[in-house]
């Protein structure tokens, strides 16, 4: 007979393993740490982003409360709050009938500045950063390095050189000296001739000529579609300078009926601290009201468009 052997009976070293074996050790958790930073990260981005939007909105803020109150209430009630009474129509009417209704005059000037400007400065730069993009001929590389050297210089740089110029061509005090310069925009160029690499397939161009389509018609039916997102990205960019243009106007253009509405306002701000102006309307609260409603046309192009702006930056950045 086999004796055996009183005590307990061997089994797996850890009663968690039940073959036996030894597991290795298994690592400290992390999640609540990682869970605790990136929900730091989260809050400090949150606040980041608050006091971005308090900066950006606080003067639009104060654009709005400072229209709706009439001269004296301007130095009496504080920045951010009310005065006694609410006095913006009366001061949008002001505006619309002082020095016989010339702000109309100043807005329709900044439209047509902004609406041609733009849209040609739009149009040349899709079909030049398409020819950059698909058409290989001599000299195109060094054409597209000098359009992003042309990104660097300041537009101050080339205000004398322009007037200069514009003054030996008779075009000085006309709207042509505001028209011409807007129509260049390197960087809307250099912007469509990066989303135009991705964004026209070769092989849809190919088709195209396969079938016996022009260049001229390829572009307007099947590449323009195609650009339709960078288009109106380059044209929200532009519309935006050429509306907010104050410096190229301010000394090519001398004549008040030729003025867009930053160099009128800026003449009545000039006023309003000189003391001087017509009759007893004063200047001051037209100056804040008239600002207020020149920024209304850029809001509602931003908000109509704004959909394919965000696309069109997101698809440009894209590799496919």
């Amino acid at each position: 007979m086999t004796a055996t052997t009183a005590g307990p009976v061997p089994g797996p070293a850890n009663p968690a393993d039940p073959d036996g074996t030894t597991p290795a050790r298994r690592p400290l958790r992390r999640a609540p740490r990682r869970a605790a930073r990136r929900k730091g990260k989260s809050t400090a981005l949150t606040v980041a982003m608050g006091l971005m939007l308090v900066y950006t909105v606080l003067p639009l803020v104060w654009l709005f409360i400072s229209a709706t109150k009439s001269n004296q209430t301007l130095f009496d009630s504080p920045g951010l709050w009310f005065g006694d009474g609410f006095h913006l129509f009366d001061n949008i009417h002001d505006v619309f009938t002082y020095q016989d209704g010339i702000y109309l005059t100043w807005f329709g000037n900044t439209l047509l500045y902004s609406v041609v400007g733009a849209g040609g400065a739009a149009i040349i730069a899709t079909m030049g950063g398409y020819a950059l993009a698909k058409y290989d001929f001599v000299g195109r590389r060094v054409l597209f390095a000098l359009v992003i050297g042309a990104i660097s210089i300041p537009a101050s740089a080339l205000a004398v050189p322009t007037y200069l110029l514009f003054s030996e061509m008779g075009i000085v005090n006309t709207p042509w000296a505001v028209l011409l310069p807007s129509l260049a925009s390197p960087f809307g160029l250099y912007l469509m001739r990066v989303y135009a690499a991705d964004a026209v397939p070769d092989s849809m161009l190919e088709a195209a000529r396969i079938d016996g389509a022009g260049e001229v018609r390829i572009f307007f039916t099947i590449a323009l579609r195609l650009l339709a997102p960078g288009f109106v990205t380059v044209l929200l960019f532009t519309l935006v300078a050429t509306w907010n243009n104050y410096f190229l106007p301010l000394i090519v253009l001398n004549d008040p009926d030729l003025f867009p509405l930053t160099v009128g306002l800026h003449q009545w701000d000039s006023f309003a601290h000189g003391g001087s102006g017509a009759g007893d309307t004063p200047i001051l609260p037209l100056v804040l009201t008239g600002s207020l409603l020149a920024i209304v046309p850029l809001i509602i192009a931003f908000l109509f468009l704004q959909r394919f702006w965000q696309s069109g930056l997101a698809a440009g950045g894209v590799k496919q």
